[in-house]
């Protein structure tokens, strides 16, 4: 179901009988081309955002059903991870989480700020070959809630998709908030124009995390988005004095593991819950060069391995 911007909150949709019609159309500005069939059309920025990024050579979903799973985290491990892989590859990172922007301070870039220039938006470099776009620095302060509704949240995403100028990228990855609404339905619709190459799907061990997992996965089968694997993270905690390890949230149904051998998805890897990498990712440091020798270093460059001969293998 097609859904205009600024739509009302029970939007019939632009495919239904009742469009431009039904009680909750009434004050709608859409409410005229609706009724005349106008909004059932191709949106024509499927096709802007399709040249914006025939550059982008893989663009790759970060998703999650679950919030607090570490998911921002994750994605800011693999573009670094990525970018560091090979310093002749460019990586970017879109923070689509349009109400809860953390990649700014993450990626240790949060008092930039993007400038607009006759080819769109540029892009703020972590490094050499990591770049990054967020609504976080579009905000006066980090402290300023976004308070939208779906169609302008859907309207920010299709702005940065089209307006961004990444240049030539090997690897776009898109942070999106947990679930499966208006956000992820607008970054499917688009980017599968452009050529999406798949989703990678974060999860923790517990069964509570790993509910919302499914559906998410649930989500990527009906919209036809390829699964290139899951992470699950947080698995162990690995004491940084003994060594020891402990199962903080006990995998009581299998964890990660089981849940892809039932639906049949690959398991990228896991990756133990480390303090120093939440130290870091406040503080903004890049964890891979300020604990190189962590056992969560070794389990991203893995992972990133495996999503690299998946992305490179489309038929597999």
């Amino acid at each position: 179901m097609n859904v205009p911007e600024n739509a009302p909150q029970h939007c019939p949709g632009t495919q239904s009988d009742d469009a431009g019609k039904a009680s909750a159309c009434a004050g709608c500005p859409n409410q005229n081309i609706c009724a005349s069939g106008a909004a059932s059309l191709p949106d024509p920025a499927i096709d802007i955002i399709k040249n914006r990024l025939a550059n982008v050579k893989h663009k790759i979903l970060i998703l999650s059903g679950k919030g607090g799973v570490g998911k921002s985290t994750v994605t800011s491990l693999l573009g670094h991870a990525l970018a560091a892989k090979n310093p002749d590859i460019n990586v970017g990172i879109l923070d689509a989480d349009i109400c809860g922007p953390s990649q700014p301070r993450v990626l240790g870039v949060r008092d930039e700020r993007v400038h607009n220039s006759g080819s769109g938006w540029s892009p703020v470099y972590v490094t050499d070959n990591l770049s990054l776009m967020s609504i976080g620095f579009l905000l006066g302060s980090p402290d300023d809630a976004v308070i939208w509704r779906g169609p302008k949240k859907n309207g920010m995403i299709k702005q940065f998709l089209s307006e961004v100028d990444w240049g030539e990228l090997d690897y776009l990855l898109i942070d999106t908030p947990p679930g499966t609404s208006d956000e992820h339905l607008s970054s499917v619709q688009y980017l599968t124009g452009a050529g999406l190459t798949g989703a990678v799907v974060v999860t923790t061990p517990q069964e509570v995390a790993l509910l919302d997992v499914r559906k998410e996965l649930t989500f990527c089968s009906k919209v036809g988005v390829r699964v290139l694997g899951v992470i699950e993270n947080m698995s162990l905690f690995v004491c940084p004095n003994c060594n020891s390890r402990s199962e903080i949230f006990p995998a009581t149904t299998g964890g990660a593991a089981q849940m892809c051998s039932e639906l049949n998805v690959p398991l990228l890897g896991n990756l133990p819950l480390e303090p120093q990498l939440a130290r870091c990712c406040d503080s903004g440091q890049d964890f891979l060069t300020t604990m190189p020798h962590s056992v969560a270093v070794q389990a991203i460059k893995d992972i990133v391995n495996k999503i690299v001969t998946a992305a490179e293998n489309p038929t597999n």
